[in-house]
């Protein structure tokens, strides 16, 4: 299997991690739970968020496969008058990363804002994006909060 830059860094802080595989052409992250055989709550997608003021770096916000990034929620979290979400191509021409590969530790020190719903807090161990399609880390939640700096807040909803 071929590192990617994810793994690296983990690797790189001494950080344990599992990678967990599944089909490649599989982007929802609640499918991709059930094919790990994980409860979606362990498993989190990140999404890229967009500010209004074009000067700000994007935002990357991890939730559970389940839940849903509430705007509102995230604005007043951030102070920020009105958020966007990154459409798909916003999304990879931001970070480098296919849709369904992006991860926060992928992109250590790009200047993004990461934030991480507060549910987190309550598990042990999540799965995130390993920086590509098809792979998942396993790490746990207090590496993955450190080593990308990430905020808790709560931002998602049912």
């Amino acid at each position: 299997m071929e590192k990617t830059q994810a793994m690296r860094a983990l690797e790189g802080k001494r950080i344990p991690y599992e990678a967990l595989t599944y089909p490649d052409d599989m982007r929802d992250a609640e499918e991709i739970a059930i094919m790990l055989d994980l409860p979606p709550e362990q498993v989190f997608k990140t999404l890229v968020v967009l500010p209004p003021e074009s000067s700000k770096k994007p935002m990357l916000v991890m939730l559970p496969a389940h839940r849903q990034l509430d705007l509102k929620k995230l604005a007043a979290a951030t102070g920020a008058k009105k958020l966007k979400m990154a459409t798909h191509r916003e999304a990879e021409e931001l970070t480098g990363l296919q849709v369904g590969g992006i991860s926060a530790v992928a992109l250590l020190n790009k200047g993004f804002a990461v934030l991480i719903d507060q549910s987190a807090q309550v598990q042990s161990h999540v799965c995130i994006s390993a920086g590509k399609r098809g792979l998942q880390l396993r790490l746990a939640v207090a590496d993955l909060i450190k080593l990308t700096n990430a905020r808790s807040v709560d931002v998602a909803e049912e």
